[in-house]
């Protein structure tokens, strides 16, 4: 067995086994393993009459038992959690030192309301404070004039660290480019200009960047 664990199966460790995955030693697990076997054992509801009892108390124990050989898997080092679910997990932490994002737009004032500037020259290195967070972003290049009818790409760093609101700088990202961005593209990968897209791109490349 080599699939990961995937969130739903996480949260219902915990509900059974009183911990999530990575808190739980393999000492608890296995007297809550025990207790559990035996409180939904079908044997023990043989005796009602209403077979939905039955089936419930069955189901239920087959699903402990699925959940328990995947945590022997777990704690023997054959599976471990999916990218994805450690990425949703509370606990996460994310930071990034210059991520690259472009954005392609024909909106002339773009740039300019995303470092909080008015019509002039936007030079190589200038860098933005994103509002209300430690997060800031920095230009990739020199834009200058602001010429109508025309399509340009928006070449930005964006740095933060493990104490900024990762939700706070995507919203705030989000609402100054939706409506005006053509495209989107994150560490060279397309993306849709949308919040939860926008927010899981940037905290999987976060996350690995500290991981690494």
């Amino acid at each position: 067995m080599n699939k990961a664990i995937n969130l739903e199966e996480q949260k219902l460790i915990e509900k059974y086994f009183g911990a999530r995955l990575e808190k739980l030693s393999p000492e608890e697990f296995k007297k809550n393993r025990k207790q559990l076997m035996s409180k939904y054992h079908p044997d023990k509801f043989q005796h009602f009459e209403d077979e939905t009892i039955s089936e419930m108390a069955t189901e239920r124990f087959q699903q402990i038992q699925s959940l328990s050989e995947k945590i022997d898997h777990y704690f023997n080092g054959k599976i471990t959690l999916s990218l994805e679910d450690k990425i949703r997990q509370t606990d996460a932490v994310f930071a990034f030192d210059k991520l690259r994002i472009e954005i392609v737009t024909n909106d002339k004032e773009l740039k300019y309301d995303m470092f909080g500037t008015y019509y002039r020259w936007l030079t190589f290195g200038e860098s933005f404070n994103i509002p209300d967070t430690g997060a800031y972003l920095v230009m990739q290049e020199e834009h200058r004039g602001h010429q109508i009818g025309f399509m340009e790409t928006i070449k930005i760093f964006l740095t933060f660290g493990v104490k900024d609101a990762i939700e706070d700088i995507v919203g705030w990202f989000f609402k100054t480019i939706e409506g005006r961005a053509k495209s989107l593209i994150i560490a060279g990968k397309k993306i849709p200009v949308e919040y939860d897209a926008m927010l899981m791109a940037i905290r999987r490349k976060a996350f690995l960047e500290l991981k690494a």
